[in-house]
């Protein structure tokens, strides 16, 4: 099921990674009453990414969260992050 927040993630994504394939589930239901959370969403997002051959995880996830960042503040605020580079099996 694709949410506002979802495009949103979807398009900035896209747009800053050009991934072959991207998925974007929302897990903020198994998250209810985490007080840390301000509002904002948790999400699961799976990419292939040519951005991401020869970079080690820590550099996937920050550019990850680089093109998420307008999104943080507010309507996101966990990630869980799986970015592979498309020779890397799943």
């Amino acid at each position: 099921m694709s949410t506002p927040v979802i495009a949103d993630m979807r398009s900035a994504l896209e747009s800053a990674l050009a991934p072959r394939s991207l998925e974007i589930i929302d897990d903020s239901a198994r998250h209810v009453g985490h007080t840390g959370a301000r509002g904002g969403g948790h999400f699961r997002v799976t990419l292939v990414a040519e951005a991401f051959r020869g970079r080690s995880q820590l550099e996937r996830h920050r550019l990850v969260y680089a093109a998420l960042a307008p999104l943080m503040s507010g309507a996101v605020h966990a990630v869980n992050i799986i970015a592979r580079a498309p020779d890397e099996s799943v």
